[in-house]
């Protein structure tokens, strides 16, 4: 089986108007890291404070190391083969900009890209384990993963791979997950709407881990 852990970080937060910065995937085939994928996009405005600020990703670091937005889009229509599962937290926010990036290069193949994957938002389940707050950081905590540079996207990327990691240790069910994602009702779905990912409103709650017939995928 192959499973593509990612993360996106990004100019901003709006999938449309905003654009990759940093792309970083782990590839695991069979259990077995296969390939660790990090670069940097060459971005031709400035980056807002704030993003320089949470990422530590500056100007000068995209005009010397970035790649052109274009080598990203073939880099992942190679990579994002059929039946690929792909694991991200918050992914509704990663796969709304890996699509738009995908349409931009591929406007006739991107739609037939993310429907042929599998996706599964490691934020929907932590909902169903933990109490709030629900942050990748928050997670690393609850599970007593050690510390890492949030928000820059290979170290993320590991860090999400030991949460998942802990996740199934303590109960596995992540399957029923797939292709299932959470949201807000008071914020309702961030971005585009994907038909082949079920949408299901997931309220806040203080009880901690859910008993299996609770868990969203069973409502």
């Amino acid at each position: 089986m192959k499973t593509i852990f990612f993360d996106t970080e990004t100019t901003g937060l709006n999938s449309y108007s905003c654009q990759i910065i940093e792309l970083s995937m782990i590839t695991v085939i069979d259990g077995e890291t296969v390939e660790e994928y990090d670069k940097f996009v060459r971005y031709d405005g400035l980056l807002p404070e704030r993003i320089v600020s949470l990422t530590g990703i500056t100007d000068k670091l995209l005009r010397e190391e970035g790649v052109d937005e274009k080598v990203i889009a073939e880099d992942l229509k190679e990579r994002l083969s059929e039946g690929t599962l792909m694991i991200a937290h918050n992914c509704q926010f990663d796969l709304s900009f890996i699509y738009n990036l995908l349409r931009k290069y591929y406007p006739n193949a991107a739609d037939e890209i993310v429907e042929s994957l599998n996706w599964l938002d490691s934020l929907t389940v932590l909902k169903d384990r933990k109490d709030f707050p629900h942050k990748l950081i928050d997670a690393a905590e609850h599970y007593d993963i050690e510390y890492v540079n949030f928000h820059r996207g290979i170290d993320d990327t590991i860090a999400l791979i030991n949460v998942v990691r802990e996740m199934r240790k303590e109960r596995d069910d992540l399957k029923e997950y797939i292709n299932i994602f959470g949201y807000n009702p008071k914020y309702g779905v961030q971005g585009k709407r994907f038909g082949f990912i079920e949408y299901k409103k997931q309220y806040y709650h203080n009880k901690g881990f859910l008993p299996s017939l609770e868990i969203l995928p069973r409502k």
